[in-house]
């Protein structure tokens, strides 16, 4: 049984360092392969977690092996347990966590609507011209036409009033 809890030991180490140093190139290649236990209700089945618990599985059964003298069914079922339990913290401090913070900073144009920005091309009165609109920390240049149809001077306040063919449709700010 040694042998067992040898295996899943190494086994783990080297997936850990294989993952560390060359994760992004087999991400790559191995991306959608884990989909299938992506099932709602079944997320907590990630890669990290499982081969921490064979890992977990593998120490805890070698050093309850060497130190202790215990049946060894004792031991499995307290390697089994250590494992479980780790797999768990492992998920709720580490993976779960992560999984909250993923956010994409890609944005819609739809997005723009009511936001407030400055012209920074006049906008004539039946033509396009160009403004300037902060979203979040960056800051975004976009064509657009007025609303009313009136001609919007260059640095005036505007509020993207619609959004229509890749165009910003404004409106001045005060009015």
């Amino acid at each position: 049984m040694i042998e067992i809890f040898w295996g899943c030991f190494i086994f783990g180490v080297l997936f850990t360092l294989v993952t560390v140093v060359f994760g992004d190139i087999i991400g790559s290649f191995m991306d959608g392969v884990f989909d299938f236990l992506s099932v709602d209700g079944l997320d907590f089945l990630e890669p990290v977690t499982l081969v921490g618990g064979l890992t977990i599985f593998g120490g805890s059964g070698i050093l309850l092996t060497q130190y202790t003298s215990l049946h060894m069914t004792a031991i499995i079922i307290l390697s089994v347990c250590a494992a479980i339990l780790m797999s768990i913290l492992v998920y709720f401090i580490y993976v779960k966590p992560m999984k909250n913070t993923e956010n994409s900073i890609s944005h819609s144009i739809q997005d723009y609507v009511g936001k407030i920005g400055e012209v920074t091309i006049t906008i004539p009165k039946n033509g396009y011209g160009e403004v300037l609109i902060k979203i979040g920390a960056s800051q975004i240049n976009e064509i657009a036409a007025s609303y009313d149809g009136e001609v919007i001077k260059e640095g005036t306040k505007i509020v993207v009033v619609e959004v229509k063919d890749s165009t910003l449709y404004v409106s001045n700010f005060d009015s």
